[in-house]
């Protein structure tokens, strides 16, 4: 037997290439292996799992899991690479399946000084017959709760990222019980039919969770965390075999997203990529190395450096309905308060009602009699740089350009064209919809003198797409990458532009997306005291320096009002918005004072590792807190949401035992006593408004 005894980055891997031929993927830990009494299952105990059409499932009661699959259980060695890259250690493991020849490869990537891996796998035909691919996973690990001795039902806590529109970044705990998957005592050797599923089916990627998950050893302290870098169709489920629990992650597969893909002789398939980490340590230690892993992974550029403020005209501001009369004051406030973008956002290509009508992009006359290049001038003149949205993916059903268009530019399914709250979706594997696209950005860029596109995407096409395609999800993952791939060429052409990625606000949160955007919409949440939740949870889903958070003080309010709103971007990427030209002199000096504030910590923001003293934040929570370790530098952001009592409490775990000085940072008449103990590891605030927020800055001495 090979034993592949792997101690990376503080990841201990084990993997045994027995001398049948099976390869067991035996630990995958942040804690050492330590060998037990063989509990007689290492059937479950696979590298990857891969079911193709036609082949009998042998495992009992399996229903919808993805275990023992066929001909998964019957892959055996045929050869292994084990080199060094500019990333790390690469790990190539290849499997043959004696009967229908397909050799299954698993690429585990590592990343020097990061106890992450980027997990995936390839599947080629390499024997005479076709091959229908059902499924195949990105990475499966079989006995996710071996470490301890407690039963898993008892050390279990799965934590998992909902999301959806207005309800972003809601985090959710679950033990074994509410998942359904109760272990039964003392008979541990039974098993059930039922996994609990996490997935996404169609091009909203993020509309229901964010791909990722943390599962936590209770007893053991150690963490499993992981997330799935595609920007479509995924799953990720657990569920028990005899005595453990697995773990399988994939994209898109034939029961839950009607992808099937037929290998001809010779063909190859490449799974959707996973990272996976593991800690010893919980929620905190799991998010702060998934932003040095995020960081690491995405593409290099400007904007994530400088973090330069932008000005948008939508959110509680003009919505959708610019005009120039409208924009030029606009335009001389926010030029005003030091802001360094100016994005006119959704209306601008259309007179009137402009909702189904998106897709040729050409400015309207009578909202900019002068012409929109003009204005667009006039927002250079002013110092920023000019933006604009736009919706590229979609044409509407009143588009004055769908007549030059045809069948072929299209999501088609049961041959009829597929469509969603008056847009078509646009088939981005179709030459004629790239050179569409090209020219659109490149009117934008070179003629218009845009250097910011709110690229902005607000329907569900479903399933797929039956054109060139062997199923419907074959038809939406090439859609999906052939959408990237267009993305790629396009920051390659014009690598100054900065593109925001907007779904809806974020129901494309993904981390395919987000290795190319600098930035990200985080909400269309309109409510400011709600946005304080989505705000403090955004560095699980993103990094600080990439969560674009809308500010946007309104016509008629007070200073703790302009204050609340202020600190829930100020930690992140600020998208200031609200009527800056009619609030009053001093509620517009706050929104002055905390630019100006931003412009000296944005530095800091760009390196800060996120930390959360109350946990992930919930949509009722009274008391919101999130935190940005800088060094020494400690930013902590602190909204009252109606709490009865004015003083908290939060531990600063990772201070406990240091001196530290406690400074209220803003609003300058800050009224928010704060004290530190070093003793027990506690900040301790009086905020004396029931609705109230306070920025501090807790400096190590």
């Amino acid at each position: 037997m090979t034993v592949l005894d792997i101690h990376e980055n503080g990841l201990n891997l084990l993997i045994e290439i027995r001398e049948s031929g099976d390869v067991r993927l035996m630990h995958f830990s942040a804690l050492p292996y330590q060998r037990k009494e063989n509990w007689g299952h290492d059937l479950y105990q696979t590298l990857v799992e891969v079911a193709l059409s036609g082949n009998d499932n042998p495992g009992e009661r399996q229903g919808n899991k993805h275990e023992i699959t066929s001909p998964g259980n019957r892959l055996k060695y045929y050869a292994h690479h084990d080199y060094r890259n500019e990333s790390g250690r690469k790990l190539e493991i290849i499997q043959e399946d004696p009967e229908s020849k397909v050799l299954v490869t698993s690429h585990i990537q590592f990343f020097d000084g990061l106890p992450v891996i980027r997990s995936w796998s390839e599947i080629e035909n390499a024997g005479t017959e076709d091959q229908g691919l059902e499924y195949i996973s990105s990475f499966v690990l079989s006995d996710i709760m071996k470490e301890g001795i407690r039963p898993y039902g008892d050390k279990l806590l799965v934590r998992v990222p909902n999301n959806s529109w207005c309800r972003e970044m809601q985090w959710v705990d679950y033990d074994a019980h509410l998942l359904g998957l109760t272990q039964t005592l003392p008979d541990w050797d039974t098993h059930s039919s039922k996994p609990a599923v996490f997935t996404n089916c169609g091009n909203w990627s993020t509309k229901e969770y964010l791909p990722m998950g943390i599962i936590e050893n209770r007893e053991t302290g150690s963490s499993l965390f992981f997330q799935i870098e595609h920007n479509g169709s995924w799953q990720w489920e657990i569920a028990d075999h005899p005595g453990q629990l697995y773990l399988a992650i994939s994209g898109p597969n034939e029961t839950y997203h009607h992808f099937f893909k037929n290998l001809k002789p010779g063909d190859k398939f490449v799974s959707v990529p996973a990272a996976v980490g593991a800690v010893l340590g919980g929620f905190d230690r799991s998010i702060q190395e998934l932003t040095k892993y995020r960081r690491l992974i995405r593409r290099k550029n400007a904007d994530n450096e400088k973090l330069p403020i932008i000005f948008n005209d939508y959110m509680n501001c003009l919505f959708g309905d610019p005009t120039t009369e409208k924009e030029i004051p606009l335009i001389d406030a926010a030029a005003e308060m030091g802001c360094e973008y100016y994005v006119i956002d959704a209306g601008w290509y259309a007179d009137g009602d402009w909702w189904n009508g998106v897709g040729e992009w050409l400015p309207s006359e009578k909202r900019f009699p002068e012409g929109l290049p003009k204005l667009i001038r006039y927002i250079r003149d002013r110092g920023m740089v000019p933006g604009l949205w736009l919706e590229l993916e979609v044409m509407g059903v009143r588009c004055p350009k769908l007549p030059e268009t045809d069948d072929s530019w299209f999501f088609m399914r049961h041959g009829k064209r597929v469509y969603d709250r008056g847009r078509f979706q646009l088939d981005f594997r179709s030459p004629k919809v790239i050179a569409h696209a090209d020219e659109v950005i490149r009117r934008l860029v070179e003629d218009y003198g845009i250097g910011y596109i709110k690229m902005d995407y607000n329907i569900e096409p479903g399933i797929g797409t039956e054109t060139d395609a062997d199923s419907f999800g074959d038809g939406l993952l090439g859609h999906e990458r052939a959408y990237l791939s267009w993305l790629d060429k396009t920051f390659e052409k014009y690598p100054d532009l900065v593109i925001e990625n907007c779904s809806s606000g974020s129901m494309r949160m993904d981390w395919a997306m987000l290795q190319r955007y600098s930035i990200q919409s985080s909400s269309d949440q309109t409510v400011y005291t709600s946005y304080a939740s989505i705000s403090a949870n955004s560095p699980t889903a993103l990094t600080p320096e990439q969560a674009a958070v809308w500010s946007y003080p309104l016509k008629q309010g007070d200073r703790e009002e302009v204050v609340f709103n202020m600190v829930n971007a100020l930690l992140l990427r600020i998208h200031q918005s609200g009527h800056l030209a009619e609030i009053d002199p001093a509620r517009k000096a706050l929104v002055r004072e905390a630019l100006d504030l931003y412009k000296t910590i944005r530095g800091d923001i760009r390196e800060g590792l996120p930390f959360f003293p109350l946990g992930p934040s919930k949509f009722d929570d009274e008391w919101v807190v999130s935190g940005l370790s800088c060094g020494k530098r400690n930013y902590i952001a602190v909204w009252r949401r109606g709490a009865k009592k004015a003083e908290i409490s939060l531990p600063v775990r990772h201070l406990t035992g240091k001196a530290a000085k406690v400074s209220c940072i803003y609003p300058s008449f800050h009224e928010a006593p704060a004290s530190w103990s070093r003793e027990t590891g506690e900040l301790t605030v009086i905020l004396p408004e029931a609705v109230s927020a306070r920025l501090f800055l807790l400096e190590e001495e």
